[in-house]
């Protein structure tokens, strides 16, 4: 199991960057698929991106493609999330998630991903 811990969410204007950061505890983070949902009131739980265990593949939401960008350390134990360019639509909880399996067909399936983090808010103004 993986303890995940997000953090870098805030309020900010349209226009803005943030970038998030989820820390993770445990010995085979780096073998992990990581990824990026978030759930806005009402909402279901949605993919943002994905990254592979080597960092060499990368996933993204059609929705923030071209304005957020995932990235890990493994050495860090950290996955990295940033937002460029926020809409108010991107208002939610972001939550990082691990995919032990790495199947390419799980990456932007929640019910995939076996450990959550608690989430960090996220709120653009308009």
């Amino acid at each position: 199991q993986v303890q995940l811990v997000e953090s870098g969410g805030g309020l900010v204007q349209a226009g803005d960057s943030l970038r998030l950061s989820c820390a993770a505890s445990g010995r085979t983070f780096s073998s992990y698929t990581m990824g990026w949902f978030r759930q806005a009131p009402g909402k279901e739980r949605e993919f943002v991106a994905a990254i592979a265990w080597s960092g060499g593949s990368t996933y993204y939401a059609d929705s923030v493609k071209g304005r957020f960008a995932i990235s890990r350390d493994n050495a860090k134990n950290t996955v990295y999330l940033q937002m460029n360019s926020l809409k108010p639509e991107d208002t939610a909880r972001y939550y990082c998630a691990a995919e032990r399996t790495g199947i390419p067909a799980y990456r932007a399936n929640p019910g995939f991903y076996e450990d959550w983090g608690q989430g960090t808010q996220v709120t653009v103004s308009s």
